[in-house]
């Protein structure tokens, strides 16, 4: 790679056997701004690295813009970059707040406490259905299935349909890991046919108006302007991945983390009331995005580097996630006790972004994990790995492939 020493943080192939921690702190040590090459692209890139840098670029959206470029990491050809402009994520001041209030009724702490019911009884389902077995493959059978039913349950989609959901977001998400024998174009295929499904539950809200988070959605106006139809569609794509594949991500990612430290498993089966405040911990070192972009507005500086105008500068959030100067020496090591002796991890971490794109819905998510854990570690006991885990070749979703796992039924 010439004269950086490290591994291009935008190649799938760094990610193969999951996250490069020591890779990560060696980054960090050698500054919070690092000029990165990307042979793959040949497009270069500012990587930030720690935490304060990162915040200074998200809090400052008219500087490092997420429209311009669009917000994902990878290259997106010219053509589709004004159907991506439409989604919330690729979307800058002022029109990102207009949308951000339509959406924001459905995600407030009081409506996301009123699901708690429903999801404790599909984490309950969820557990049931593998239980006797004695066996399961964590990802599909545990972690996919409530931030699925969940997010669809909202968009009022019906369960008989959700298996096809399953599909349509994997296609999507890992079209660039060549295990998952899935491509870009199909990947496009995929959010095509979601956003012809949305077309339709759009036209059945206009004829059956529901109460739902797609009645939010179509019927929410900002200064009188309602979202369009085509808006609308573009958010559900957005809703569905990101509302479904992060929280799926921290899930599996978690219950790895807790088999490979079994002793912190034990406390957390000993002290079932910590498990709520161990998800922060699990959110902190096990993050779903790996990397956002952003794209230089003008000459600026990023810390003490000169970053100039139209440079793409790639947020790095496990790697600010892992900040020494932030979460102490010990950051790089996965403890759930950490919230006890840190009482505002929730708040240092950087799980959900920060600034205007602060994720819409960590309420929701905060619920499943605390839910989906609550219910698997006290019921599923001294869980062993069956095979070695694989993980997702990705760059952008730090997800699992296959978890394979044994364990005694409670």
């Amino acid at each position: 790679m010439g004269k950086c020493p490290f591994s291009n943080m935008l190649d799938p192939e760094t990610y193969a056997e999951g996250m490069p921690y020591q890779e990560l702190k060696e980054l960090r040590n050698a500054g919070p701004v690092i000029r990165m090459a990307d042979p793959i692209t040949n497009i270069p890139y500012w990587l930030v690295t720690q935490r304060e840098e990162l915040d200074y670029v998200s809090k400052n959206p008219k500087i490092f813009s997420s429209h311009e470029r669009l917000a994902f990491p990878m290259e997106i050809p010219d053509e589709m970059r004004p159907i991506l402009q439409q989604q919330i994520i690729n979307m800058d001041p002022p029109i990102h707040q207009k949308y951000r209030k339509i959406i924001r009724r459905a995600f407030t702490p009081a409506s996301v406490e009123s699901y708690e019911p429903a999801f404790r009884a599909h984490a309950k389902r969820i557990v049931d259905a593998v239980i006797d077995k004695g066996e399961c493959e964590f990802v599909e059978d545990i972690a996919a299935e409530l931030p699925l039913i969940a997010i669809l349950d909202l968009l009022g989609v019906p369960a008989d349909d959700r298996k096809q959901f399953f599909n349509w977001t994997n296609t999507m998400i890992f079209a660039d890991d060549p295990d998952m024998s899935t491509s870009e174009e199909e990947g496009q295929m995929a959010a095509f046919e979601v956003i012809q499904y949305a077309n339709n539950l759009a036209e059945q809200h206009k004829a059956n108006p529901q109460n739902d988070l797609v009645g939010a959605l179509l019927d929410g106006a900002v200064a009188g302007e309602a979202l369009t139809q085509e808006e609308f569609c573009w958010f559900f794509v957005l809703l569905l991945v990101g509302g479904n594949e992060s929280t799926r991500t921290v899930t599996a990612q978690g219950m790895r983390l807790l088999m490979e430290h079994p002793d912190q498993l034990q406390y957390l089966v000993d002290n079932p009331d910590k498990i709520a405040s161990a998800t922060e911990e699990i959110l902190r070192y096990n993050t779903a995005f790996t990397t956002m972009r952003r794209t230089a507005m003008e000459d600026t500086k990023i810390g003490n580097q000169d970053i100039a105008k139209g440079d793409k500068v790639v947020l790095h959030y496990h790697c600010a996630n892992h900040d020494e100067s932030i979460f102490g020496e010990d950051a790089s090591v996965f403890d759930v006790t950490r919230p006890e002796r840190m009482p505002d991890l929730y708040n240092q971490h950087r799980a959900f972004g920060i600034g205007q794109h602060f994720c819409i819905g960590s309420h929701l998510a905060r619920l499943e994990l605390r839910v989906m854990f609550e219910e698997v570690i006290t019921r599923l006991h001294r869980p062993k790995f069956k095979d070695k885990p694989l993980f997702v070749r990705s760059y952008f979703v730090n997800a699992m492939k296959q978890m394979n796992i044994t364990f005694d039924a409670a």
